[in-house]
């Protein structure tokens, strides 16, 4: 009896112990999430992660061939590197919302609008350089991201509308 009595209060403690390191290492898994959005959304919202963005926002351009000849990689590297690593992060940030492996609500809290002012910029281009060279699936989680963002905005904010100019002045009449 007493043998058996033991080998139920371990079983208890087992169990017991199994549980609040499943609670610890879930808690180690979203904290280890935030980590990696905070210190993604601390690139992208540095003054260095502004200018980029600023400069990209600011980008003219008449056609596909016009945006490859002024910004594409063949003529302008830098260009080329500054855009694709923003995409590129907010195509990571947009995986982990698909993922649901971070709230939306969250990210919006972050990056508010920011994402889809660069996706609507740059869309055009994305699906022609997905035609041309790199898949369908190419920063469809950054389409994904700039689409939930405009979401949210768009319930808290229904007038809303998109600026055509994103971040350029435009005096008043």
């Amino acid at each position: 009896m007493a043998g058996a009595l033991g080998v139920c209060v371990a079983a208890i403690y087992y169990v017991m112990t199994l549980r609040v390191t499943q609670r610890n290492l879930a808690v180690t898994l979203e904290t280890r999430k935030l980590q990696f959005v905070l210190n993604t959304a601390q690139q992208l919202l540095s003054e260095e992660g502004f200018r980029r963005g600023g400069e990209l926002l600011n980008m003219e351009w008449s056609d596909y061939d016009d945006f490859e000849k002024k910004y594409g990689s063949d003529f302008n590297l830098d260009n080329y590197a500054k855009r694709n690593s923003t995409n590129y992060t907010y195509n990571s940030l947009g995986y982990l919302l698909r993922e649901k492996l971070i709230d939306a609500e969250v990210l919006y809290g972050f990056l508010g609008i920011i994402p889809t002012f660069l996706w609507s910029k740059f869309e055009d281009q994305i699906k022609e350089s997905r035609r041309r060279y790199m898949g369908k699936d190419n920063h469809r989680d950054f389409e994904f991201l700039a689409k939930e963002m405009l979401r949210i905005k768009l319930i808290r904010d229904p007038e809303y509308k998109l600026p055509e100019a994103f971040i350029k002045y435009i005096p008043t009449k």
